[in-house]
C-alpha cells in the first residue's frame, strides 16, 4: 500500500528552494522540450476552465518526464483583478505523482514555486539574449512576480541602476520600501521605459502598455503577464520589430494575445538557443514571452520534493493527510 501523500506548505517551498538550484534544472528542462522527444518530456498546452463569475480562469498544466520518473501537474486560478484589488492575481497547487502506481506522493503549495521559475526562466531569457554591456533594468508592475524577478535578476546580474512603475505610485513605493537595494520609483511607465537596457514586464493590464516607440534598440524585454489570447501587453510596433522568443511555440499560439494579435513571428523558444539550434541575437531588440509550462512546475517540485526528503523528519514541517 502506498504512504499517505505529504503537504508541504508555502513556507516551507520557500525554504527549499534556491535560484542556484533551480536555474540549471530549469535550462535542462527548456532544451529537453525543445528537442520534442516524448520520452523525455510530454507536455500538452495548457488547458483552461473559464471562470466567468469570477473573471478568471483555471489552467491544468501536466507534464511527464519519462527519463526523469517525474510525473506533475500544476492547478493554477488566474484572474484579471479591478485595479487596486486585494485578492490575489493567481493561486496555484502542484501535485506530484508515482508514474508507475499513479499515487499522489506529495501536494505542496504551487505560488512560490509558480513565482521563482517563472523568474528563473526570465532571467535564463536575458543571460542569452541582453547585451552584455546592460546597464539599466526596469520592472513595470509591482506584484509578487515584480518581487520574484527583482531578487533573481539582482542576485545574477550586476545593474547600475533599478527603475521600477506601477499605474498606482503607492504600489511602486511599496515594492521599493520591500527590497533591500535601490530602485527608482518613476512617474510613468515611458520615464521607466526610455534607455533601459532589460525590461520585465510583469502587469496584470489586458492592453499594451509598452510600446516600441519608447524601446532602446538592443533592449531585452521579458514579458510575462498577458496570459490569455485576447490580453496585451506590449503594442504591434515592439512585436513586429523584436526578435520574439518563446518557451513554447505551441503555447504561444493558442495563449498569447502579444503574439496572436500582432501577428508576430517566433523566431525561436529559449530551448532551441541552449541546445545550440538557434541564435541568440543579442544586437537586437529582443523579446522573450513568457508562459509557463507544466515541464518548468514538474522539474522545480522534484527539486522541492527531493530537498524535503533529504531532510531529517523532525525538521520537516510537511504534514500527511492522516496527520
Amino acid at each position: 500500500m502506498a504512504e499517505p501523500p505529504v503537504i508541504i506548505w508555502e513556507k516551507e517551498v520557500e525554504s527549499l528552494l534556491r535560484y542556484r538550484d533551480l536555474i540549471p534544472r530549469l535550462e535542462d528542462a527548456l532544451g529537453k522540450f525543445s528537442k520534442r522527444d516524448s520520452a523525455a518530456v510530454i507536455q500538452p498546452v495548457r488547458t483552461t476552465v473559464p471562470l466567468q463569475k469570477y473573471q478568471g480562469f483555471l489552467g491544468v498544466m501536466p507534464a511527464y518526464m519519462e527519463h526523469d520518473g517525474v510525473l506533475c501537474a500544476k492547478m493554477v486560478c488566474f484572474y484579471n483583478r479591478e485595479a487596486g484589488s486585494t485578492l490575489p492575481a493567481t493561486t496555484a497547487t502542484v501535485v506530484v505523482l508515482d508514474p508507475e502506481y499513479g499515487n499522489v506522493k506529495a501536494v505542496m503549495s504551487g505560488d512560490v514555486i509558480t513565482n521563482m521559475r517563472t523568474a528563473a526562466v526570465s532571467a535564463i531569457s536575458a543571460k542569452l539574449l541582453m547585451s552584455p554591456e546592460a546597464e539599466i533594468l526596469t520592472i513595470l508592475g509591482t506584484g509578487k512576480q515584480a518581487l520574484s524577478h527583482y531578487h533573481v535578476f539582482t542576485e545574477l546580474f550586476s545593474f547600475k541602476e533599478v527603475r521600477v512603475w506601477n499605474h498606482r505610485r503607492e504600489g511602486a513605493e511599496k515594492f521599493r520600501l520591500s527590497v533591500s537595494g535601490a530602485v527608482t520609483v518613476c512617474n510613468s511607465a515611458e520615464e521607466a521605459v526610455r534607455g533601459a537596457d532589460v525590461i520585465v514586464m510583469v502587469t496584470r493590464s489586458t492592453e499594451p502598455v509598452l510600446f516600441g516607440h519608447w524601446v532602446k534598440p538592443g533592449a531585452h524585454v521579458a514579458a510575462v503577464g498577458a496570459c490569455r489570447p485576447n490580453w496585451r501587453e506590449l503594442d504591434d510596433v515592439l512585436m513586429k520589430e523584436a526578435v520574439v522568443y518563446a518557451d513554447s511555440r505551441d503555447g504561444v499560439m493558442v495563449e498569447s494575445g502579444d503574439v496572436i494579435l500582432s501577428g508576430a513571428e517566433v523566431y525561436a523558444e529559449l530551448g532551441e538557443v541552449l541546445n545550440g539550434t538557434s541564435l541568440a541575437q543579442r544586437e537586437k531588440t529582443t523579446v522573450f514571452k513568457s508562459l509557463g509550462m507544466g515541464v518548468q512546475d514538474a522539474v522545480s517540485a522534484k527539486l522541492v520534493f527531493d530537498q524535503w526528503k533529504s531532510k531529517p523528519s523532525k525538521l520537516r514541517s510537511g504534514s500527511g493527510f492522516d496527520s
